[in-house]
């Protein structure tokens, strides 16, 4: 019988790619190396099939290189741009996701915390929705949108801003008596400060406004029931509605047109988030853009920081208005 061949080691890979024994090791610790001979290295790995000792460098550095994100789930466009440019972020630095989907479930989201400690993940990344949740205080941890202590950074958009910027720039279109409407967590998080935005725009302003504010899980009916209500001689009492989010905006564009409204030219409608259909092409309405890329960024340069404590509490990143079609431009 034939002998198996020996597998490659990574002194094989350093002669097939021509760089010394170090510049392996460095590139497969995910250490920094000039990109020339990270290419050489790459391409030796994958000729050879050389297959990295992962749990032997583990021992020896005490990183496993991988960051957990929980996140409700990606069904919502926005949560999976999160993970998309998280995910690439975590590449970008030699570093693997285990992605964790809660569902809204906070128990899982405790579930998914303890699995990560006990796979030796380098950090946590959450947007979490449990009211009770207890951060480890031996894993790296970072929030988006929520806030929980000054010692765990939280990464978010400028909320307040962005409901104030709604407001303004509907007044600037035309509008005159302003409707806001969202759906949202009990749990108190940096979303929650769209509506404090825009009521403070409204009363700075001198504008007429009304709220609607209801819980996660509430039925669309009781939006619908909101519009109804407010519906005379053919006539909404709104010239201009911001939306919690750009799901909820769309939603409510349809509602609108079933009702005999045009969507900008009766009502204006401003969304929240930057969605676009099927996720590259167009705004899917006129929104307040988060900066997901940047929110990535920072939450996996926090994470993977060696001075977490030098952090600041809060990372607020600024927004910006964007036309898509259900404003007067």
């Amino acid at each position: 019988m034939q002998k198996e061949k020996n597998a490659p080691t990574m002194a094989d890979v350093a002669r097939e790619a021509g760089v010394a024994l170090g510049t392996v090791s460095r590139v497969v610790n995910g250490l920094q190396v000039g990109d020339e001979f990270k290419t050489k290295v790459e391409e030796a790995i994958q000729r050879l099939g050389y297959q990295y000792n992962s749990s032997g460098r583990i021992l020896r550095t005490g990183n496993t290189n991988t960051i957990a994100f929980i996140i409700p789930n990606t069904i919502n466009p926005y949560f999976a741009l999160l993970v998309h440019h998280i995910n690439i972020a975590l590449e970008k630095r030699n570093c693997k996701m285990l992605l964790c989907f809660s569902e809204y479930d906070k128990n899982r989201e405790t579930e998914y915390i303890q699995m990560a400690r006990q796979n030796q993940v380098d950090g946590i990344i959450a947007l979490t929705y449990n009211p009770d949740l207890t951060i480890p205080a031996d894993v790296p941890f970072v929030t988006i949108d929520r806030f929980f202590s000054v010692s765990v950074p939280c990464v978010a958009a400028d909320n307040f801003g962005g409901g104030y910027l709604a407001a303004k720039k509907l007044y600037e279109l035309g509008c005159r008596h302003l409707g806001f409407m969202r759906t949202g967590s009990t749990v108190t998080n940096e979303p929650s400060k769209r509506k404090d935005g825009f009521v403070s725009a409204c009363v700075e302003m001198g504008l007429p406004f009304e709220v609607i504010a209801l819980e996660d899980g509430a039925p669309y009916t009781e939006f619908e029931k909101f519009l109804s209500d407010h519906m005379k001689n053919g006539k909404l009492a709104f010239d201009g509605l911001f939306l919690g989010t750009d799901m909820l905006a769309w939603m409510i564009v349809q509602t609108l047109k079933k009702m005999g409204l045009r969507v900008p030219e009766d009502v204006q409608v401003i969304g929240f988030d930057g969605i676009r259909s099927f996720g590259v092409l167009d705004l899917v309405v006129s929104t307040i853009v988060q900066p997901v890329q940047e929110i990535a960024e920072a939450c996996v340069s926090t994470v993977l920081s060696k001075h977490l404590s030098n952090v600041p509490s809060l990372i607020c990143l600024p927004v910006k208005y964007a036309y898509g079609g259900t404003t007067k431009e």
